[in-house]
């Protein structure tokens, strides 16, 4: 039997995290709360490609180290550095 409105939990305005959204939704079934929801529509067009490199062991260790400390994840940092890199290598137009 589905609970009325007055007895469920009410949806918190805002989560501060994925990780509280995911708590919330855990612990309370979608179905109680159907008439607040409404049809979506959205394309997604992904155009991101990974390209994986090996690193030496302590190279990876000490990007992650530098990242965490500029506050940026270690792909950021890397990205950012073999950005500035090849820009002081490639001949200028």
């Amino acid at each position: 039997m589905r609970r009325s409105s007055k007895t469920r939990a009410p949806i918190p305005p805002h989560f501060q995290s994925v990780a509280e959204a995911a708590e919330f939704w855990d612990s309370h079934d979608l179905t109680d709360y159907w008439d607040l929801t409404r049809e979506a529509s959205f394309e997604v067009d992904i155009q991101r490609r990974v390209f994986l490199t090996a690193l030496e062991p302590g190279l990876a260790k000490k990007l992650t180290e530098c990242a965490r400390k500029q506050g940026v994840s270690t792909e950021t940092l890397i990205n950012v550095w073999l950005t500035e890199k090849v820009a002081e290598t490639s001949p200028r137009s």
